[in-house]
Formats: structure tokens, C-alpha cells, sequence
């Protein structure tokens, strides 16, 4: 019996040449078979049958293959006879049956296909497929790749799965041909184009030129501009004449920008990008625009401690100092009396177009008050105001707003000596002064509240007479003496060696502060406002008084005496003052030392500073 073979793969054996041994030929026919195939080989096939889930297809094998129907793209378009190529996974399996895969072949064809045109370096284009671990699975040809995602991008990417479905050319990194597995990359592949396009823009940029680019990144200083291969700084500086305070108040990330080359460093391959250069620039003319002397309206864009910067239009900013903000307000802080957007108007003090600077005043664009004090303040008027503010010297009375004059400690009462004006006035009270000195200039104004009253000592003389017995309490007690209170603000000085008949070691072991007592007026002294007191003398006869030099010992002018403006500080050591206070009359130059310009005595601002 003859066999007919089904393919060109079969071999014709005729059971009479093995001597009609069956078992023999099948044996034979079997082993020349197994010459034919190879495991993992490709082999042409021929579809027998087509059915629901499946092909049979017959290599000219002893037996058929079955493909599963889900290797094959459209099982509709499968017809009984086709010829197709398949790979032979396994000639036999434990049933007798090979095992066969059409997707293996195609996969097998593909990945040849790939080889003999690519290698490590060249240039692929792929579809992305899917996402997996650490990546992206790409489609070349049929072919599947490994994108890493590093390498997915130039910039770190937040989420891979935006580039699903989306075509790209890749640059081949690595192929693995016993893995079948190719590494790719477009990372390198967008580097590598970009540092070609940088070579040709570092070739035929110039400063001056302008050019579009893409913002790429922004940072506090400034913006990063994509040149198409080259990044350029725009530096916040450059970003527009006016203040800017922050970049992404002028660009995004993404914009489309046209930019200036600003300059160009071909070593380090750096570039300087402008916007504002495109405009003019706002300084140009700007004394024409706006002379010393003009009034300007602005707004304020900028408080620092000495000042309020204020733009007048896009681009100039002039700096109001502290000190030209009012006329009769201590500012400390320009903060105190301005907030950033507040409209304000000035007048231009000063300009520089070289170094752009402006130095502006808010004050002068009302009348200075202080011009007008003398003439609303005369000297020797009588005037009303309100205790303000107290310091070590004196107390600083409120006249009007913002216009304040000083008494002084020495001119707040004819008999006491005042060591704090707390010791006389309180802050709040009403007082009734009388003005003894005006300084317009540096905005002083002296006032006496004892020149307001009448003075006790200028009458001393009709009501005390030297012989005269008058009734008294002691005051205050001295190593040479004790004071006596014969009236309110009027005080006179006992002598120690005129106490009492008997000598005196110490005047407390005699006389206590509070104890009433009767002397006799030895000595009266207006111009030196002092009144000497004997006591042991009051017991005289008044027709046996008379005044003895031993009666005026301590008494004599220069020496401790009496009251309020000397006698009490001499005795207990009390200073009249620190050396640095003014007082009228004094020079202008112990006035610059004195209580500061508009006598509230706060810490003066700093210099004036015109740098924007």
C-alpha cells in the first residue's frame, strides 16, 4: 500500500521495501519524518478546518495541530485551505498531539524583521500600549519595547498614563536578542535633537535679536524660556519697567513668548532674555515729564522703614522719606500712615536720571502750620493746651494738632523746685500757659506755667518784715539746718546754730519733719527768693531784737540758705538737670542737642534714602 502524501513535507514509503514488515515501515517513515521538524521552529501550515474556537491545521506531520482561535486577529476571514505560518512549540505532548501558535511565528517574523533594520542607536517610531511597572510597553512593528519611565521625558512625569495610545519616535538603547527585549528611550532621543538645535541656535543667535519661546519653568527670580533647544533666564528685573513682585504675575508655564537677547555667553552656553527692552524705557525725558518742584499722583507699591515708595507711572517709583510725610506728625514708620495700593499725591524734591531716583514729598502739598505759629502764638501770650507727654526735663503740652510746645521744669512753679514735671502736672490736664520763646525753624515752641500765675516772691517784702515772729512747720531737714513752711510755696531756712540756745550736734535730735514752730525773721533776700529764720531768737523781747552776725551764720550769699531754687537741691544733692535739655535763650547749637525737632523725643528716622 502506497501512502499519498498530504504536503511536500511527507515522505512516500511503500511497505514492500521493508519486506511488507508495517510496524518496520511506520518506524522508518517516522524517523524521516522528525528530520523534517525542529522545536521552535517555523513551518508552513494549511488550515484543515475551521471551528468555533479553534483551527486545525495540518505541517505534514503525522498528525494535526490546533491553533486557538484568539491567535488569530479575524477568525472570520480563516478559510479551510488556507496556507499560514506557525511555529512548532512541541512535536508531541503527552497525548500524541504537536503543539502549534500562529501569534509566535508572527511575533518571531516581526522581531526579524526589526532586527535586520535597527540596532543600538537608531531610530524607531512605536505606539504606547500599556503601562507597567517602572514604565511603558511600546509597539514597534508588532514588536513589543521597554520605555522606562525615566525615559519617557526630558521633565519628570507625574502620570504615564497621558502618553497611552500616543506615537513617538524612540531611540533604541539595548537589544537583548535571546530575550527578545529592546530598551528604548525618548529622553535621549529629545536630548539629543535639542542639543543638535542648541549647536545651530548658539551658531546664529545675536544680541538684539527676538524670539519666541516657550516658558519652562519659573522660579522666585525669574522665568526659564525654551528657545527651541536652548533656555534662556528672564530674570524678574527684565520682566517689565514697573515693580514685579513675583514672575508668575507676568508669565505662566506654557506661555508663548517673544524675548529679547539680552546677552549671550557662548562658553558656558548661557543666555539673557528681556521683555521690557522691547518697550521704551519710562526714564527717558524724565525731567521733562516730571521737574522738581511738580506735583505728581501715585500709587504705593512698596513700605520699608524709612519711607513709602510710591509709582507715578509704569515703571518710576519716587521714595517719600519718613520725614517729608507730615508736617506736624512724628512718623516712625512709614507703615503708621500708609498701606500698599493707597493713592496719594506729591511733590517732586529731587531727581536723578542717572541713577533713577525720586525723591517725592507728601507734606508739601499742604501749607507748613509751623509757618504760621508765630504769628497765631505770639510771645508773651496767654494760650490753653493739653498736657501730652511727659520727659525727664519737662512736659510737652498740645497747642493745636499735631503743633506742641515744652515747659520746662524750671518753668512750672515760682516757689518749688520740680525735679519731674509728674511732681506738678498730670498727662491730660488743661493747662494755661504762657508762650516765652518760638522757633519756627526747628519747630519749637517754649511755655511757662509759672508765668501764667502770679509770683509770690515779688510781694515777699509787704508781708514778712525782718524782726517778724511767724508761725511755721518744718519741711525737710539738712545736716546745717531745717526748712520751714510759713506758706504754701514760701519756705524758710533755720540755721543749725540757730535752733536753740544750747549748742546743736545734730538738728533731728531737736526738731522732727512735721512739728510746728515759732521763729523770728532774721533775713529776707527777694532777688535770692530766701528767707533766714531764728528760732532761739523768737523768745527776744521785740524791743531787745536785734540782728547779730552770729544770727546770719550760713546765711551769707553762696552758701546754703533757703527754698525752692537752690536751697533744697544744695542740701540733698539733687542735680538741676543732665547738661542736654533746652531751655530758650540757649544757642542754636545746645538746641541741636537738645529734645528732638518736634519735642516728642522719639528715636529720629533714618537718613533719606532715594534708592528704589
Amino acid at each position: 500500500m502506497e501512502l499519498e502524501p498530504k504536503s511536500k513535507n511527507r515522505v512516500d514509503f511503500n511497505l514492500e521495501q521493508f519486506g511488507g514488515d508495517k510496524r518496520a515501515a511506520m518506524a522508518k517513515m517516522y524517523e524521516e519524518t522528525l528530520k523534517n521538524f525542529k522545536e521552535g521552529s517555523i513551518v508552513k501550515g494549511k488550515v484543515l478546518e475551521v471551528r468555533n474556537n479553534e483551527v486545525t491545521v495540518d505541517i505534514g506531520y503525522k498528525a494535526e495541530g490546533v491553533i486557538q482561535a484568539e491567535e488569530f486577529r479575524d477568525l472570520a476571514q480563516v478559510k479551510p485551505g488556507d496556507e499560514i505560518e506557525v511555529t512548532l512549540e512541541q512535536i508531541e505532548d503527552d497525548d500524541g498531539n504537536i503543539i502549534l501558535s500562529k501569534q509566535k511565528a508572527e511575533q518571531q517574523r516581526m522581531w526579524d524583521n526589526v532586527l535586520s533594520s535597527s540596532q543600538e542607536g537608531s531610530i524607531l517610531e512605536g505606539e504606547i500600549m500599556s503601562r507597567i511597572k517602572g514604565g511603558l510597553i511600546v509597539d514597534i512593528n508588532g514588536v513589543k519595547g521597554f520605555l522606562p519611565g525615566s525615559q519617557v521625558d526630558i521633565s519628570p512625569v507625574r502620570n504615564l498614563d497621558d502618553f497611552l495610545g500616543k506615537r513617538f519616535e524612540f531611540k533604541v538603547m539595548k537589544i537583548n536578542r535571546d530575550r527578545r527585549n529592546i530598551v528604548l528611550s525618548r529622553r535621549e532621543l529629545i536630548e539629543q535633537r535639542r542639543r543638535d538645535k542648541k549647536k545651530s541656535l548658539m551658531a546664529e543667535i545675536k544680541i538684539g535679536q527676538l524670539r519666541t519661546g516657550m516658558v519652562k519653568n519659573i522660579t522666585d527670580f525669574g522665568a526659564f524660556i525654551d528657545l527651541g533647544g536652548l533656555d534662556g533666564l528672564l530674570h524678574i528685573t527684565d520682566m517689565s519697567w514697573g515693580r514685579v513682585s513675583h514672575p508668575s504675575k507676568i508669565v505662566k508655564v506654557g506661555d508663548s513668548v517673544e524675548v529679547m537677547i539680552l546677552d549671550v555667553d557662548f562658553e558656558r552656553e548661557r543666555v539673557s532674555l528681556g521683555i521690557k527692552q522691547k518697550l521704551p524705557n519710562p526714564w527717558d525725558g524724565i525731567e521733562q515729564k516730571h521737574p522738581v518742584g511738580s506735583r505728581v499722583h501715585g500709587r504705593v507699591v512698596n513700605l520699608v522703614p524709612y519711607g513709602a515708595f510710591v509709582e507715578i507711572e509704569e515703571g518710576v517709583e519716587g521714595l517719600v522719606h519718613v520725614s517729608e510725610i507730615s508736617w506736624i506728625q512724628r512718623v516712625a514708620r512709614a507703615s503708621d500712615v500708609l498701606a500698599i495700593g493707597d493713592e496719594v499725591d506729591a511733590v517732586v524734591l529731587s531727581l536723578s536720571r542717572t541713577d533713577q531716583k525720586i525723591s517725592l514729598g507728601i507734606r508739601q502739598t499742604t501749607a507748613n502750620p509751623w509757618d504760621l505759629v508765630r504769628e497765631r502764638y505770639p510771645v508773651g501770650s496767654r494760650v490753653k493746651g493739653t498736657v501730652r507727654n511727659f520727659t525727664s526735663y519737662g512736659a510737652f503740652v498740645e497747642l493745636q494738632e499735631g503743633i506742641d510746645g515744652m515747659i520746662h521744669v524750671s518753668d512750672m512753679s515760682w516757689t518749688r523746685k520740680v525735679n519731674h514735671p509728674s511732681e506738678v502736672l498730670k498727662k491730660g490736664d488743661s493747662v494755661d500757659v504762657v508762650v516765652l520763646e518760638v522757633d519756627s525753624a526747628n519747630q519749637r515752641i517754649s511755655l511757662g506755667l509759672k508765668q501764667a500765675q502770679d509770683d509770690p516772691w515779688s510781694t515777699i517784702a509787704s508781708r514778712y518784715k525782718v524782726g517778724q515772729v511767724v508761725q511755721g512747720k518744718v519741711t525737710k531737714l539738712a545736716s546745717f539746718g531745717a526748712f520751714i513752711r510759713l506758706e504754701e510755696g514760701i519756705d524758710g531756712l533755720v540755721h543749725i546754730s540757730q535752733i536753740g540756745e544750747q549748742h546743736v550736734e545734730k538738728v533731728r535730735d531737736v526738731l522732727n519733719v512735721g512739728q510746728d514752730v515759732t521763729a523770728r525773721v532774721v533775713k529776707i533776700d527777694p532777688i535770692e527768693r530766701r528767707i533766714g529764720l531764728s528760732i532761739k531768737a523768737a523768745s527776744l523781747p521785740d524791743e531787745d531784737f536785734v540782728v547779730q552776725e552770729e544770727m546770719l551764720a550760713g546765711l551769707k550769699p553762696g552758701e546754703d540758705l533757703v527754698d525752692l531754687a537752690g536751697a533744697f537741691d544744695e542740701a540733698f544733692g539733687i542735680a538741676g538737670g543732665n547738661g542736654q535739655e533746652w531751655r530758650p535763650g540757649e544757642s542754636k547749637d545746645k538746641d541741636d542737642k537738645a529734645a528732638p525737632k518736634d519735642q516728642s523725643a522719639p528715636d529720629a528716622a533714618p537718613a533719606k534714602d532715594g534708592e528704589t
